[in-house]
Parts: C-alpha cells; sequence; structure tokens
C-alpha cells in the first residue's frame, strides 16, 4: 500500500490513507472511517468515468448487487454515495493479499489447498445464484486471501441480476476478464451460473499448474481459444497432480454449460470430497477432455461457412461422380460390416469378463464406511476389522485380506486393517465456536481435520445468528490426530426473520441493512416528508419489527423532501399575485403568462402534497374586457 500524497475526507465521513490497488474502472483505498472510528476500503469511480452515466450506473448496480449480499466469503459493502461529482462504495477493509499475489509468488498452490479455496469461492458464488446474482468476472484477483486463512470474493462491478431486463451487459455485449471468460461469455451469449462455474474452473487449473490453459497476444485471441481449444490435462504441466482435482477441474471447464457443473454448490460439495478423500462425482479427466474435443469440433463445424464452387458451361463433372458414388456405397457397407462384427466381438468379450471372478476392488486409503461401500457394490463384504497404529488419519483402511486384484467368489468377507492414528501429526483443534459454518469448515479443512454437522433446535439471535457454530467437539485448544472428525452443532436457519428497523436511515444503506438479516431490497418509491430528509427511509412493507422469510423483499419508500401544498386561486387572482403563493408554498411556477393575466387551471390542482422545489403547470387567461356604449352630442366612446 502506498500512503496518499494528500488527504480527502469523502462526504465529511471517510478519510483516505493509502491506495490499495487500481482496477479497470476504479482505484480502491484504504479509508478511516470517521463516524464509527474504522478502517474501511473505498472504492472510487475514475473522474473521466464519474461523467458518464453508464459507468456510474454499473458502479452503482455493483454497490447494490454486493450490498444484499451477506455471506462469510463475500466482502460486504457498508455504504455508497457521491462526493463532488465522484461516486464511491464503501467496503469491509481486508487485511491480505489477492489470490493472483499468491499465484505469482508461489507458482503453484498445493492441490488440498486449492480446492479449499476454490470450494469457499464456491460457496460464495451459490450464495449469490441463489439472491439471483452471477459475478461475471470470477478471476485471482477478486479472490481475497486473508491473513487468518479465510477467503472473500470482491468485485461485483460487472454482476448482474438473473431476472433483470436492464442493459449494460445484454447479449451481444462482452464483459468480463478475457483469460477466465466462459465460451458463452466469450461469444456475447447469455452468461449464467454455470459461467461463473467455468470461471472458477479456470482460477483452480491455475492455482493447481501455475498459469491459465489458454494464453495468446490479445484478449480476442484468448477469448477465441475459449470457444475452439480444448484445454490441456493439467497433469501435462504437474504430473503427480490427483486425479480427483484433475476431474473436477476439467468438468468445471466443459465447453457445453449443460457439461459442467449444475451449480456452484454441485463443484463445492464435489471439491469438499476431494478434500475428505473420498471419489469425486466428476468424469474421468480424459473422458471429459474427449467431451471438449466433440464440443469444440461441433462448434467449428457450426461456425465456419464453406464456399460451394460453381461449375462454368455443362456439367462434365456427373458421369464421374456417379462412378464415384457407386463405389462410396460399397466402401461404406464394408466398413459397416467390420464394425459390426468388432461390435459382436467386444460383447462376447464382456460377456466372458463378467462371467470371471470377482477382484477385491481397491480400498486401500478409503475410510471404514466407504471401503464397506464399495465392497458391498461389488457384492463383497467386510470382514475382521483389525485396529492397528499408523500415522494415517483414524479410521483409515490401511491393508485388505486378500489384497487388492486378488480374484475373490461373490459374497466373500475381506478383512480389513486400519489406523488408529496414534501415530499421526497431531494438530490443535482450533476454537470454531461463534464463526458462520462455511468459515468453520474452511479452518478445520485448512488444518487437516474432517468434521460432521448436525443442527441445533436453538432459536437465532444475534448473539448465536442462523448457521453460526454453537458448540464443538473435541474442543478448542486439544491436540488431536490429523484427520480427526470435529463435531460441529450449528444454529438452524429459521422459517423466518425478523425485518430489521429501517425509518430515519440513509436509503443508499438499506441494502446492506436488510443483507445483515438475510432479506433483500425490493422497489423503492419517494414521497415528500415533513419528517426526514431527501434520501432518508420513511417507511418499509413488510414494516420493522415483523417477521418475514428469509430472502424475501423489503420495499421501502424514500423521502423526497419536506411536504407542500398546490395553493388554491379564484376567479379573479392574477397570475401576478399566484406567483407570489407559490414562492410562499415552496413551489416553482410554470408557465408564460403576462402578470395580468387570470389563473384558470394549475397541473398538479390545488392541494396535491408535492415536495419543496417541485414546479407547478399555471394556465391563464387574458383579463375580460368591458365595453360600455353613450350617446349624447352625437359622441360616443369605450370604457374599460
Amino acid at each position: 500500500m502506498e500512503p496518499v500524497d494528500e488527504a480527502r475526507v469523502f462526504s465529511n465521513r471517510y478519510e483516505l490513507t493509502h491506495l490499495i490497488a487500481r482496477g479497470g474502472m476504479a482505484q480502491v483505498y484504504r479509508a478511516h472511517d470517521l463516524l464509527l472510528d474504522r478502517v474501511v476500503a473505498l472504492k472510487i469511480l475514475f473522474p473521466e468515468l464519474s461523467v458518464d452515466p453508464t459507468f456510474v450506473e454499473r458502479f452503482r448496480r455493483e454497490a447494490q448487487a454486493a450490498g444484499k449480499l451477506s455471506h462469510p466469503n463475500i466482502v460486504p459493502v457498508f455504504d455508497w454515495g457521491e462526493d463532488a461529482g465522484t461516486y464511491f462504495i464503501v467496503m469491509e477493509f481486508i487485511d491480505g493479499d489477492p489470490l493472483s499475489t499468491t499465484i505469482r509468488d508461489q507458482g503453484t498452490i498445493a492441490p488440498t489447498r486449492a480446492a479449499v479455496i476454490a470450494a469457499s469461492v464456491a460457496g460464495a458464488l451459490s450464495y449469490a445464484h441463489r439472491h439471483g446474482v452471477v459475478h461475471r468476472d470470477v478471476k485471482p484477483g477478486n479472490v481475497l486471501l486473508t491473513n487468518d486463512g479465510q477467503v472473500k470474493v470482491t468485485d461485483f462491478g460487472i454482476a448482474r441480476a438473473i431476472n433483470t431486463e436492464e442493459g449494460l451487459t445484454q447479449v451481444g455485449s462482452v464483459m468480463g476478464t478475457a483469460t477466465y471468460f466462459s465460451p458463452e461469455q466469450a461469444e456475447g451469449a447469455v452468461v449464467g451460473a454455470r459461467s461463473d462455474v467455468y470461471s472458477l474452473g479456470i482460477v483452480l487449473y491455475e492455482m493447481l499448474v501455475g498459469r491459465p490453459p489458454f494464453q495468446g497476444d490479445s484478449p480476442v485471441a484468448v477469448a477465441s481459444k475459449h470457444v475452439r481449444d480444448v484445454a490441456p490435462l493439467p497433469r501435462t504441466f504437474v504430473a503427480d497432480l490427483p486425479v480427483g482435482i484433475e476431474a473436477v477441474t476439467m468438468m468445471a471447464i466443459a465447453k457445453a454449460p449443460d457439461d459442467r457443473y449444475a451449480s456452484a454448490e454441485d463443484m463445492r460439495a464435489d471439491l469438499v470430497r476431494f478434500i475428505d478423500g473420498e471419489p469425486v462425482l466428476a468424469d474421468d479427466p480424459e473422458v471429459a477432455a474427449a467431451h471438449a474435443v466433440n464440443a469444440t469440433t461441433t462448434m467449428g463445424a457450426i461456425s465456419n461457412t464453406q464456399a460451394v464452387p460453381i461449375f462454368p458451361g455443362p456439367r462434365t463433372d456427373l458421369a464421374h461422380r456417379k462412378r464415384r458414388d457407386t463405389r462410396r456405397i460399397w466402401i461404406i457397407a464394408l466398413v459397416a460390416l467390420l464394425i459390426a462384427a468388432l461390435a459382436a466381438g467386444a460383447a462376447v468379450i464382456a460377456s466372458q469378463k463378467k462371467a470371471g471372478p470377482l477382484v477385491v476392488p481397491n480400498v486401500v486409503g478409503m475410510s471404514l464406511a466407504k471401503a464397506t461401500s464399495t465392497l458391498s457394490g461389488d457384492g463383497l463384504a467386510i470382514g475382521t476389522v483389525t485396529t492397528v497404529a499408523s500415522d494415517k488419519p483414524k479410521g483409515t483402511v490401511l491393508s485388505t485380506n486378500p489384497n487388492v486384484g486378488l480374484p475373490v467368489a461373490k459374497g466373500t468377507k475381506v478383512n480389513v486393517t486400519v489406523s488408529d492414528g496414534s501415530g499421526a501429526v497431531r494438530v490443535q483443534v482450533p476454537n470454531v465456536v461463534g464463526k458462520q459454518l462455511p468459515d468453520a469448515e474452511a479452518m478445520l479443512v485448512f488444518l487437516g481435520f474432517q468434521f460432521s454437522v448436525q443442527t441445533s433446535n436453538v432459536a437465532a439471535t444475534s448473539a448465536n445468528p442462523a448457521n453460526s457454530v454453537l458448540s464443538q467437539t473435541p474442543t478448542a485448544g486439544q491436540s488431536e490426530p490429523r484427520g480427526t472428525s470435529v463435531a460441529l452443532t450449528v444454529v438452524a436457519t429459521p422459517t423466518s426473520v425478523i425485518v430489521p428497523t429501517l425509518l430515519g436511515q440513509q436509503a443508499s444503506q438499506a441494502g446492506a441493512i436488510l443483507g445483515q438479516a438475510n432479506l433483500n431490497l425490493g422497489a423503492q418509491t419517494t414521497a415528500c416528508s415533513n419528517s426526514y430528509g431527501t434520501g432518508i427511509i420513511t417507511s418499509s412493507n413488510p414494516p420493522s419489527g415483523s417477521s418475514a422469510p428469509p430472502s424475501s423483499s423489503v420495499d421501502i419508500v424514500v423521502s423526497s423532501g419536506f411536504c407542500t401544498s398546490v395553493p388554491g386561486f379564484g376567479a379573479t387572482t392574477t397570475y401576478a399575485e399566484y406567483q407570489i403563493a407559490l414562492n410562499d408554498s415552496h413551489l416553482v411556477p410554470s408557465s408564460s403568462c403576462l402578470p395580468v393575466y387570470l389563473v384558470t387551471a394549475t397541473n398538479p390542482p390545488p392541494g396535491t402534497q408535492l415536495s419543496y422545489g417541485n414546479s407547478v403547470q399555471v394556465t391563464c387567461t387574458p383579463p375580460v374586457t368591458s365595453t360600455t356604449a353613450s350617446s349624447g352630442g352625437g359622441s360616443g366612446g369605450f370604457h374599460y
């Protein structure tokens, strides 16, 4: 961080102290919140972009999108506003570094640690997707690693509500970072939750091998490779990479969205399986690569148009073509017979294999429960279980009798030897009581522990919010073998939540306040108020203190200024007189009337409630002229 040359205070509250980073739209500063006496991060839109309504709207949407997301792995947004024509967002200050710095400094990240980071990001994306927000720019620079091991996702600068019709990121416009584009994003097509899954897969790939799968001389060249090229298997760069994490990576970066994980939550669950040492659900990496080849070939065939040559003069080639077509038919028939023969041979070989003896599957390294399930699925059963001292996690299968790969009859009982964990590396159990479950899981997995979760009947309170850890076994501070399972008891997620107090709060803070209560900001309407100034919330629906379903929307009414009424007028009220009445009511007349004209109508009509400073359209007519004819002395005249 670089100290700022000249301190500036935004909105008489946020004092800049250090420059943290510079991005494509804004600079991020460390700042001091003078009101609450805390350190915050201030993201300030570049001055040259603050005059562009499109960029200002995108900036506002970032604040709104992130402000309603409250998750342990998402950087919270506290406030946003404008100061002397400069727009800014106030966020939590994260004491740590972006993942991009870690990759640059370390080259590669260990598979288990990479899986923990990716699982945390997937959890954050899953939460955002459930709340209708797609990130659209998942990359290492937007993943922050705190000094105490937490993972935070930031920068929803081009995020877009899934169900909105806003422009800015419509189909056909490409936004994001080319290195981490999904194929559909590179083509300007519809972008959804599975696009974020793809981008996270690219990030995971880079963590594992130290470089992204596609590189080029320009963003356009890289984006094209996302659409047309097949990513090399990570084992190409790291030979001893575990197959499980490679399979998760290749499934996440499948070309076709339907071939990827159905959701970020599904990807997170598979990453947790890998972390726990269990088989993942993703296809074998080579199978996934083959699918990618097929998908790429198909897209290439659709995208490329071949010109058909035009033959000038008479078609002398038709006779030759007829003979050529006859030969082609015979060749196709012979190939079909050959394929049928090969298929029949394969069927015979397969049936012979099925008729052969069973073999003991490889269950070494599995937990006892997983080994039991695997053996049962192969028609075998667990026999005697012998526990011995070992440095492997407690309950891990060390060997089998008969040995792995030996032929056995169906129903054979396989004896297993498992570890008692006594020789395993002992680690101090961390204190996760009071933490949100995703944070607790990440801490335990990072230290090599497993975990189990049960839900308590204790109602959620401000001291013990929903999904927070109430208790743990073993307790914090105990030294336990790595691989030990820590039992966590968490507060149940309520079926309803209490709408927080919004009355009197700035409208720009509503999203963050509601997000902390697991609610979303709904529609915003304005109305005048004699109790609250401009931009202050005057009411909400449902009202503060009432119950509402979790993740439901709360509508707010925001003050547009103090109230006044459109004054009345009489049959002889002149425009000059009515101007004075409007000014006394803090309203602005709009008319082309002359001062002596008579007022006949107003829009809005008299009695209408408006905010100070509003305009009133006045309709006038010239004054009526009276004439009197008189005679006498042959003279006459007109009198007004």
